[in-house]
C-alpha cells in the first residue's frame, strides 16, 4: 500500500483571501514505513509574506523570491503523488491550498477519497487531550526537538511516525511477508490468517549430555508439584 505523508506551509490561513503555498513536503510510505523517497520544494508565492506567517515557518519573501512558482512544479508534484493516498494532519487546510493552486493551473482537484486526515483519526482514538502533531509526538515518544518552527518536510517526517503509531506501531510490521501463499484462505478457514509454520521433517538431535539429563530429572523429582516438563520427558 503506497501512501504519502504530506504537509504544506503557506502565507496565511485562507486560500480564498489570496493566501498561497510556500512549501510542500511529502514522504513516501509503503505499508506504513518510509521508503526514503521524498518530495520537497519551496515555492514563490508571488506575493508578500505576512509577519504572522513568517513567525510560524521562518520563510521570508526574500528567501522565496527566486524559488519556482507552483505552476512550474505542479506536474512533478502530481507525478510524485500518483494514485497514492495523501496522509495529512488537518487535511481540509492543506487540501484547500493544494486544490486552489491546481485550479489556478487548470488541473483537476485531488479527490477527497484520496486523502486521509490523521487529525480526525487521532481525535477518534484519543477523544480527550490535544490531538496536535506536537501532542501526538509526545504521546508516542517521538523526538520532535528539531521542530523549532514549522517546516513541511520535517512535519511530514514526524507525521509518518505518528501515523505508524496510530495504526498499531512498529509491531504491526513484524510480519515480514505479505505473500498470499503464506496465508490460509481456504473455504471455512474464517478470517484471513497466517498458516502454521512449516515443521522440520527430522527433529534436531538433542545437544544435552546424559549427565545433564539426569541432573535435570533429579531437579524435577525434588519439586512439590508435578512439573509440566515431565510430560516432555515422558514423550522423549
Amino acid at each position: 500500500m503506497r501512501e504519502i505523508s504530506f504537509d504544506t506551509e503557506t502565507t496565511g490561513l485562507n486560500p480564498l483571501d489570496g493566501d498561497r503555498l510556500v512549501e510542500i513536503g511529502g514522504v513516501e510510505l509503503i505499508n506504513f514505513i518510509p521508503t526514503g523517497r521524498v518530495y520537497h520544494v519551496y515555492i514563490n508565492p508571488e506575493r508578500d509574506m505576512p509577519e504572522e506567517a513568517y513567525r510560524v515557518h521562518g520563510l521570508s519573501e526574500e528567501f522565496l523570491k527566486d524559488k519556482p512558482k507552483f505552476a512550474e512544479v505542479a506536474q512533478e508534484f502530481l507525478d510524485f503523488v500518483g494514485d497514492a493516498r495523501l496522509v495529512i494532519h488537518n487535511a481540509p487546510f492543506d487540501m484547500g491550498f493544494i486544490n486552489m493552486e491546481l485550479g489556478r493551473c487548470g488541473l483537476p482537484n485531488i479527490p477527497d477519497n484520496q486523502v486521509l486526515d490523521t487529525l480526525t483519526m487521532a481525535r477518534r482514538k484519543y477523544p480527550t487531550g490535544s490531538a496536535s502533531l506536537d501532542a501526538l509526538c509526545s504521546r508516542f515518544g517521538i523526538d520532535n526537538s528539531k521542530r523549532t518552527k514549522h517546516g513541511a518536510l520535517l512535519d511530514a517526517e514526524l507525521l509518518a511516525e505518528v501515523y505508524l503509531e496510530l495504526n498499531g506501531g512498529k509491531q504491526r510490521n513484524l510480519i515480514l511477508s505479505d505473500d498470499e501463499e503464506d496465508y490460509d484462505t481456504s473455504e471455512g478457514s474464517g478470517r484471513r490468517q497466517r498458516k502454521p509454520a512449516a515443521q522440520r521433517p527430522t527433529p534436531l538431535i538433542s545437544a544435552l549430555t546424559e549427565a545433564e539429563k539426569e541432573a535435570h530429572a533429579a531437579f524435577l523429582a525434588g519439586m512439590k508439584a508435578e512439573p509440566i516438563w515431565n510430560k516432555y520427558l515422558k514423550s522423549d
